[in-house]
């Protein structure tokens, strides 16, 4: 047993020394550039596959191939990619959503590019670059992690990285070459990549698919080290490998058998479901594939093109026929990456899992072998399927309320892993399963008609879940999802709602596509899958269904050949590009087409120009919003006078001994404030006096440490934000909250929708009151000036008919005559009745505005009173 017991032992060594190095190249890239490098599994298995042309194909000495592939390719891929992928990417601003889909575009494009070269069958016959001892990978492992933490820890490259992580900026500025240091972790990072696949290849199957789903597996371990300690990473991925390897002495008997054997096997998926749904989260800033403008509408007649060509298989036949069947229902499951990436604005890389378990179900319940149910016609058992998966989104969709950007992305990628590693590759499951098609859709051109139908269907769930109510608070939440939330967004439930909607689309197409191949296929709907589904929609518009559609028939129709691969291959060039065409590939063909139209020179006559002015009114709107200060000014009051409440009617907002830390340093000390109805509170202060993080606990975006917050008799300390607002707290930002994708319009009729009064005339009145009524109204967000959107955050505020408005620096932006305006419209909401509190830094605005001004300095709050009692020795102390 001692003997049985050593031997696991080392062979869990040897699987744990591979992880390390995995961990440890994951780290030092994500140290130096801030990315999680998904493609880091496809550059392993690329450099393994160049080992093995180079010395099983091409003869040469193993130290030779091992030399080149190690020492010149690897890190200088690596090299490669930080120039000419990631580089245009930190210089756009290191846009987290856009880094993460070029980091899957490069680990598609690999992927499919091994493919097209070495083609899809595993290879058994990789080279030994270290024996089968443990010990030898093992050393490799230690000496690599302790160089890279001395190198770290004591080396001036090493506090060059350390300054680049904590503010690539002020390094930049303190004369660090950040991108020198982006560069050495790009190469260093890309170095343990082929390392760990040359060291894994001989011991697994060497396929383009297979080995780099085996190294992100192992992700885990660097999420456990929090992305930065090579130490834990190290001693993880050892503990992980022996236990993996100690698991498979154990021989159950029972129903837990296979459940413990599948556990035993994948012991590192199981860690990774565990460090990316339970531990805290990392990489939590805001990050997904939105854009800052207005959606680009679909060209003149492309839905009439889709249509044709979506109908021109009818009449085919043959193998045409049989490859175009895939295409409406690899169509409907791209659908679902709409509806939760391009309009909820969520990353879902685990849509592969769903898609698998609608056509899995569907095998079960047509097959009648699902528990507890009898056996079911198959448009029965379609229907049913979709039924049982969309519940299960909430496996991706509750760790959504939480998460953002990498954490999202991690811990959707892992319930992918792990739904295909426990339930489609394990035989209890798929054994002895077959699909057939529903009766009276057997042949091929009738079930493609079946198929468009259903396509039909899920437009039609899509358009409803993109449009009204639902359709604008979804774009709200995926624009600005704290704007959105401070709009009275349920924003938790309506992250429910879209993934459990994408995992009802995701089940239906791929129920659809597994009774189109006739079978219940694992391979259909792996992980691998899952990423190249993921960066097709969104580098051919993550917010367009007619983007999802063409997408599928590439997907389909350039695999259809001999050689597959060509499809992820094109997927991936377009994701790689992100960083040089951040709109897309149409947007950089329209911007295109826009400078060639500039360099023709053309010049329209005077009655041209009247023409184009009528035609195309935003110039002229553009001009009328440069006079809507004095329009505001004149207006204001008769607008909102129609609308008069008595100040009585109207409650406090209060905070009691509110207190508020952060670790050790007290933000909030003791602090008791009242903001009356019918009054303007102001809060002046130094930077650092606490005054932001106190509007924040008003708001319902931070949470005091002790402290009462009350509206009237009620504490709504507990409540978040979208519940205040339905209480009447409205809020504005002191960094512009819009929602780009929206029209003026529809920027304020989310505030009224999701306010506390459902008014129709809302809308109208907050549009007019601040001037923003006219064609000016049907503008998309981001096309206006700083402020335009002031007002029109503000109008969105007020549609929801607020009793307590909270400002937060709302002259920022603004000019002098934009200011007047400003402050006669909030005199006029303050006769109104409503309660205001403005935190500025304008002592003029403040001294023109304010009844009440209460001035904070360290947390507290040292001087309250009326304006011309306050001010005179406020000016000392704010800036």
């Amino acid at each position: 047993m001692s003997s049985l017991t050593y031997d696991l032992t080392l062979a869990g060594l040897s699987v744990g020394s591979a992880a390390a190095l995995t961990g440890i190249g994951l780290i030092v890239t994500y140290r130096a550039t801030g990315v999680l490098n998904f493609a880091h599994g496809a550059i392993a298995m690329v450099c393994a596959y160049v080992l093995r042309q180079c010395v099983v194909e091409w003869g040469w000495p193993l130290w030779a191939g091992a030399t080149v592939t190690l020492l010149v390719l690897a890190p200088g891929l690596g090299v490669l990619l930080e120039r000419y992928v990631f580089r245009p990417l930190s210089v756009l601003g290191s846009d987290p959503a856009q880094t993460l889909v070029a980091s899957i575009g490069v680990f598609v494009l690999l992927v499919g590019g091994a493919a097209l070269v070495w083609e899809q069958g595993a290879r058994d016959d990789a080279p030994e670059l270290v024996s089968a001892d443990p010990w030898g990978q093992l050393a490799v492992a230690l000496v690599l992690a302790t160089g890279v933490g001395a190198v770290i820890r004591w080396t001036r490259f090493g506090r060059e990285l350390r300054a680049v992580v904590d503010d690539r900026q002020l390094a930049v500025l303190g004369g660090i070459d950040a991108d020198r240091v982006a560069a050495a972790g790009w190469a260093f990072g890309s170095f343990t990549a082929g390392l760990t696949g040359v060291l894994l290849a001989p011991y697994v199957r060497l396929d383009p698919y297979g080995l780099p789903l085996l190294v992100m597996e192992v992700v885990a371990v660097a999420v456990a080290a929090r992305m930065r300690s090579l130490p834990v990473a190290v001693v993880v991925a050892l503990g992980i490998g022996v236990a993996q390897s100690q698991l498979t002495r154990l021989h159950p008997t029972g129903w837990g058998e296979p459940l413990l054997q599948a556990v035993g096997a994948n012991l590192f998926v199981v860690a990774l479901l565990i460090a990316a749904l339970a531990l805290p989260r990392i990489g939590s800033r805001d990050a997904l594939p939105r854009t800052a403008t207005a959606r680009v509408p679909t060209p003149p007649g492309a839905w009439i093109v889709a249509v044709v060509l979506f109908l021109l298989p009818l009449g085919f036949a043959g193998s045409d026929l049989q490859t175009s069947v895939q295409v409406p229902a690899l169509g409907v499951v791209l659908l679902s990456l709409v509806v939760v990436t391009g309009r909820g604005g969520q990353i879902s890389l685990g849509q592969a899992a769903y898609a698998g378990l609608g056509a899995l179900f569907t095998a079960l319940l047509a097959a009648g072998r699902f528990p507890g149910l009898p056996r079911l016609p198959e448009l029965a058992a379609l229907a049913l399927a979709v039924v049982l998966v969309a519940p299960l989104g909430l496996l991706t969709g509750w760790p959504a309320i939480t998460r953002q950007g990498l954490a999202l992305a991690l811990a959707t990628f892992a319930v992918g892993v792990g739904v295909s590693r426990f339930v489609f590759a394990q035989p209890y499951a798929t054994s002895g399963l077959s699909l057939d098609r529903p009766s009276g859709f057997e042949g091929d051109r009738a079930y493609y008609v079946l198929e468009l139908t259903l396509l039909a269907a899920a437009l039609l769930t899509t358009r409803l879940l993109r449009t009204g109510r639902t359709g604008r608070a979804l774009a709200a939440m995926r624009d600005h999802e704290a704007g959105a939330s401070a709009a009275g967004v349920r924003v938790p439930s309506l992250k429910l709602l879209a993934f459990v909607a994408g995992a009802a689309l995701a089940a239906l197409g791929g129920g659809m596509l597994g009774m189109g191949l006739r079978a219940f296929d694992p391979a259909a709907f792996d992980p691998v899958r899952g990423l190249l589904w993921f960066a097709a929609v969104v580098v051919l518009g993550a917010d367009s269904t007619l983007g999802a559609l063409t997408a599928a028939a590439l997907l389909v129709g350039l695999d259809a050949g001999a050689r597959g691969g060509v499809a992820a291959a094109l997927i991936g060039v377009l994701a790689v590009l992100v960083g040089r065409f951040p709109g897309g590939p149409y947007e950089a063909l329209r911007a295109a087409a826009g400078r060639l139209r500039l360099r023709r020179g053309a010049v329209l006559t005077p009655l041209g120009e009247g023409v184009r002015a009528r035609l195309r009114p935003v110039q002229a709107v553009e001009q009328r919003a440069a006079r809507v200060p004095a329009l505001v000014a004149t207006t204001a009051a008769p607008a909102h006078e129609s609308r008069t409440r008595a100040a009585g009617g109207n409650p406090s907002l209060k905070a009691r001994n509110l207190q508020a830390r952060y670790g050790t340093f007290t933000a909030l000390d003791h602090i008791d404030l009242d903001i009356p109805p019918a009054q303007v509170t102001a809060i002046i202060g130094p930077n650092g006096a606490g005054k932001s993080t106190l509007f924040h606990c008003l708001a319902g975006t931070l949470r005091p440490t002790t402290g009462k917050i009350l509206l009237g008799p009620h504490d709504i300390t507990p409540l978040p934000a979208h519940a205040r607002t339905r209480l009447g707290i409205a809020r504005t930002f002191q960094q512009l909250a819009i929602f780009p994708s929206l029209t003026v319009a529809e920027n304020v009729r989310v505030g009224a929708e999701q306010g506390r009064i459902p008014d129709p005339t809302a809308v109208e009145r907050a549009l007019r009151l601040l001037a923003l009524d006219g064609p000016l109204q049907n503008l998309p967000a981001a096309a206006l000036p700083t402020g335009t959107l002031r007002r029109v955050e503000l109008a969105r505020a007020l549609a929801g008919s607020p009793r307590v408005l909270l400002l937060d620096e709302p002259a920022a932006g603004l000019d002098t005559a934009e200011v007047t305006a400003l402050t006669r419209v909030l005199k006029t909401l303050a006769a109104d009745g409503t309660a205001l509190l403005v935190v500025e830094h304008d002592l003029d605005l403040v001294a023109d505005l304010a009844d009440v001004v209460h001035v904070m300095t360290a947390g507290r709050i040292v001087a309250s009173g009326p304006p011309d009692h306050v001010l005179d020795t406020a000016w000392t102390a704010a800036p």
